[in-house]
Formats: C-alpha cells, structure tokens, sequence
C-alpha cells in the first residue's frame, strides 16, 4: 500500500515542462527521466533549522539520512525508510561513520566519500537508490499495479558504474545495462565492472568517449519506438541510475548536511558560521547536491567548482557561455570528470530561472549548435553561489604528491583537482573539499604522482608488466601509512572476467546491443 502522508508532500516537475503532471518520490525515481529529455525537480523545498542539521551529529549516518528523506516528504512510510537506511548504510561500508571528515592541514577538511564496497562517492547513493527503486516497484504492484519490468540503462565514465551495478545486482523485476567508454577508464574501473556477478546485469564497452556514451543513452531513453519495443517484445521500461535520476541526488544532500553537523560537533566551524565546499566536478551532480544543501539551510557560502582539462564548466562560470563547439575531448588521470555535457546542469538554471521555457532553448541550442548563452540575470544569480577553476593533467598529480610529502595523506586524481583549486580560492571560510574516490582505484597514475613523473609518461618496465590492480601493492608500499587497500580492489585479478563486448557509439548501436541481450538472456 502507498504511503501517503496528505500534509507536506514534496512533487516533482519537469526542467523543460512536458510532462504536466507532477510526480511523487517515488514515481520520479522510477521514471528516471522526464518524456523529451527534462530532469525532475522539486516543486518545493524543504527549509531546516540550524538545529535541525546540526542534531545530525548525535546519530548513526543512516538515521542523518532518514531525517532527511523525511524533511523532503517521500511517499514512503517513515518506518520503512528508517528500515531501507539500515540496509544502505550499514556492513557494506567499511567505516562506521559512512562519510566521516578529515582535517588535513591548517583549514582544509576533507569529506570521504569513499568508504563503500566500490571505493567511490557514488556508493553513497546507489546503495540507498535501488532499495528505494525496488521499494517503489513493490508499492506499485501492492496497490494492484499492472507493471512492465524496468530495465536500467546507465552510461558511465567509470565510478556510477560498478556502483549501480553492485546496487541492482540480482535484484528482482529489474535489469541493469552499463555502457562504459572502452579507452576512458582506469584499468581498475574496467576490472570492477567486467567482473561484476548477477544474473540481471551486462556492460558494455563503447568505442568513443563518456559524451559518446551519455549522448546515445539520453537519445535511447528519447526514442519512443525503442520504448514500445521493449514493452511489446520484453515487458519492460527503462529508468535510470545516472545523476539525471533525482533519485541520485537526494542522498548526496544527505552528506553535506551530515559533514557540516560533523564540523561543527568537532570544532572545526561555529555553528551558523559558513564553511565553503570545493567539489571535483564533471557530470555536475555531486556539486549540485550541494547546492541543494545550500537552499535547505545548511550554511554553506561558496560553491567551488573544480575541473580537470576538461574545463567547460569553468568557462561557463566564468562567462555564462557553455560553449563545446570547438572543444576537443581530453583524456585525463581523472576520467570520471571526463564529461563536456554536464547534465545536471539543467537542473541549476531551472532553479535559477524556474523557467522551463528558457531551459529548453537553451538544452535546444546545446543539442543543435553545441553552445548556448544564458542571460545576465540567470549570469548573476550563479555568480552569487559558484566560483570555479580548472587543474592541468601535470599539476594534479603534483598536488598529489605535495599533499602526501606535506601532509601523509593520500588523493586521488579527483580529489587532488579539488584541493588544488580550494587552496586557489579559498577566502575565509574553513574550506570542505570532497573526496570522490579511493587513491586506489588509479593507482597507475597516483605511482606516477608519487615518483614526479608526468601523466604521459609509460611506466617503467616493471610496473608496466604488473597491470593495474598488482601495482597497488607496490603504491601501498611506497606509500606506507596510506589508507590500505580496499579488499575489493585487492582481489579484483582473481576474479573472472564476464563481459568483453565493445560496441559503437550511437544510439542505434545501444539499441541493438540492449534488445539483443535481453533477447538472449530470457
């Protein structure tokens, strides 16, 4: 039976407003996307107390994240989400603290995101999002609900990935497919995905970049031909586990009210006084949550968005012009941030504008000329809450270096971007940096920080032949005092490898290779 709380609920709407209908919590995670390519977002927002965020600090991170769900109204039972946030944020984590803060240096802190069974940030939300995901299914079909199957399909840059794989992994009326590009990730990335068990899942390797991979997947979830046929033929619909999912974002607010309750509780800020968040930016969900966090009443006061060489989003900052037209893909120590169309980002000028009309012209121009330009007043309003930078390849393995001779603490490629741009534009707030990723999942790359050689560099002879995982032992080494490896990543070679299938770029290619295998698997 569907919960429903007939006081404060919280419903959902289209960025680019086709679809007409509102939507609960719980129908918006299913749905994944809204019809014609728009995201989901609030209708309203919830407004909390200082006290209210930082009471957090006295309890376990799955009640913080249940007071949260809570505020936002989702038409779950309390109980139930009390139960599904035991399950999330429980033994899977290696950390009893889930996402605790680290002071590293003088007003630096360091929020890590990492201590889940994949060994990156997105763990704290595909842990939570598929129970809430096969939750609503069941809702659904209790309330006597005739429904398809639901098949996720995901396009990753390498962590959203193995972390949606492992959240749906053999669970019931849904399939996951993951299109990962075949030459963007890291060896361990790749390691993590091929070798992931379940009998509802697959991935698939593309030829081309992430842009490749999320333009054909967003064009797939656009095609309503493909949509019919999976119905007539497979009785299923697909959804989403991408940051595109709102379902995504909501526990990634979850941690920013959580690591400024922790601050506080620490000493490390005063209460009511605001601290500054630097977050190594791609796909600009992660940054967006914070946002989020920001209008709910967390007291956050700049929003620092860190790029790698791929640095559209520090030029749109910067100018208020989103332009790719004549920008060249650039491979990176840190893939995951390897994006050019940062889909989130349509969610921040609809709450800027809350004006779908100019959303869409604007999501209009990008797919047509690959630019656009917003107006000085939506200009103005992102200028009050983002500042922005970007990190050559060479200098973010420095930092990672530097912090590690400096300080005895171990970044990875994503994080070193962040902390390199905190220290650049950093003011006087104590400064949050998240840390997205384990040193060990581009252990290739953290050796290559480590003994000062470039990001082009081959790797000496040796550790070239030992391949990825089997380096991370002599990184370890090099690096004694380090966070150890997870065991997850140590065991990865003695894993068997499921899936070799690298296919085209392009929406139709995704088709077939989708229908084929649910064709083959039935």
């Amino acid at each position: 039976m569907r919960y429903d709380s007939r006081m404060d609920t919280i419903l959902y709407r289209d960025t680019r407003g086709l679809d007409p209908m509102p939507r609960s919590f719980t129908d918006t995670v299913l749905a994944g996307i809204a019809p014609g390519g728009g995201l989901y977002v609030p209708e309203r927002l919830p407004s909390l107390l200082l006290a209210d965020i930082l009471s957090l600090a006295r309890l376990p991170y799955a009640q913080r994240a249940a007071r949260i769900y809570r505020a936002f109204a989702v038409d779950v039972h309390p109980e139930q989400v009390d139960a599904l946030m035991d399950a999330a944020y429980g033994p899977a984590f290696n950390d009893e603290r889930i996402a605790p803060v680290v002071a590293v240096g003088a007003d630096i802190h360091v929020l890590e995101l990492w201590h889940g069974p994949t060994s990156a940030f997105k763990d704290m939300a595909l842990q939570c999002m598929p129970l809430f995901f096969s939750e609503a299914i069941s809702m659904r079909r209790g309330a006597g609900e005739a429904l398809d199957d639901y098949l996720v399909l995901v396009a990753t840059s390498g962590d959203t990935g193995k972390a949606a794989l492992e959240g749906f992994a053999d669970r019931p009326n849904t399939r996951i497919a993951v299109f990962y590009p075949a030459d963007g990730v890291s060896d361990v990335q790749r390691k993590q995905m091929v070798t992931q068990r379940g009998e509802n899942v697959a991935v698939f390797g593309v030829h081309g970049n992430f842009d490749d991979c999320q333009n054909a997947v967003k064009a797939a979830f656009a095609d309503k031909d493909f949509a019919s046929r999976l119905h007539g033929s497979h009785r299923t619909q697909l959804s989403s586990a991408n940051s595109i999912n709102w379902g995504r974002l909501l526990p990634q607010i979850v941690y920013y009210a959580s690591a400024y309750a922790d601050m506080v509780a620490s000493g490390a800020v005063v209460a009511g006084d605001p601290i500054d968040v630097c977050v190594p930016t791609g796909n600009f969900g992660n940054i967006l949550a914070g946002y989020y966090a920001k209008r709910i009443g967390v007291p956050i006061d700049r929003l620092l968005c860190a790029s790698n060489e791929n640095n559209v989003l520090t030029d749109f900052i910067a100018t208020g012009a989103y332009d790719i037209s004549a920008r060249a893909f650039t491979t990176t120590p840190s893939p995951s941030m390897d994006i050019l169309v940062s889909s989130n980002l349509e969610r921040l000028l609809f709450e800027l504008t809350l004006d779908p009309d100019a959303v869409r012209a604007w999501q209009a121009s990008l797919e047509r000329d690959r630019r656009f330009v917003i107006d000085r007043g939506t200009f103005a309003l992102m200028r009050e809450h983002f500042s922005g930078d970007w990190v050559s390849n060479d200098e973010s393995l420095e930092v990672i270096r530097r912090v590690w001779n400096e300080h005895g603490y171990l970044l990875d490629p994503h994080t070193s971007v962040a902390w390199e741009v905190a220290e650049r534009l950093r003011g006087e707030n104590p400064v949050l940096v998240v840390s997205t990723a384990h040193w060990a999942k581009f252990g290739a790359d953290v050796f290559r920080a480590l003994r000062d050689l470039p990001y082009t560099a081959t790797l000496p002879e040796r550790e070239a032949a030992l391949g990825g995982v089997a380096l991370l032992a002599e990184v370890a080494e090099m690096a004694a005092g380090a966070s150890p490896v997870p065991a997850g990543l140590a065991g990865l070679d003695e894993l068997s490898e499921r899936f070799a299938t690298v296919v085209a770029a392009g929406r139709d290619s995704v088709e077939k290779t989708v229908e084929g295998w649910l064709a083959d698997s039935r």
